[in-house]
C-alpha cells in the first residue's frame, strides 16, 4: 500500500520533513517514491514553511494512497492558505 508522510531530515534539533509518497512497508527515512512537498516546522521570517505539490497529492489519492493523520492536517492548512 502507497502512504503519504513525512520523512524527517535537517541537523539535530532542527527539523525538516519531506512529504514523501511510499511504500508503507519502509522505514520512515527510507526508500520512497515519489517527493510531493516539504514542512518546515522551525521557519522564521520569510522563510516559506509549506509548500506542497497538490497536483501530486491528489494523483496518489486517486491511485489508492493513504494520508497520515500529520499529513492530513498539513494539506488542510495549505488549502485554507491558498484560499485566503
Amino acid at each position: 500500500m502507497v502512504i503519504i508522510r513525512l520523512a524527517r531530515g535537517g541537523a539535530h534539533k532542527r527539523p525538516y520533513f519531506h512529504m514523501v509518497a511510499t511504500d508503507s512497508r519502509s522505514r520512515r527515512d527510507g526508500n520512497f517514491i515519489e517527493r510531493v512537498g516539504f514542512f518546515n516546522p522551525v521557519a522564521a521570517g520569510n522563510e516559506e514553511k509549506l509548500r506542497i505539490s497538490m497536483d501530486r497529492v491528489e494523483y496518489w489519492r486517486r491511485n489508492g494512497a493513504q494520508v497520515s493523520p500529520r499529513v492530513a492536517r498539513l494539506i488542510k492548512e495549505f488549502s485554507a492558505q491558498k484560499a485566503a
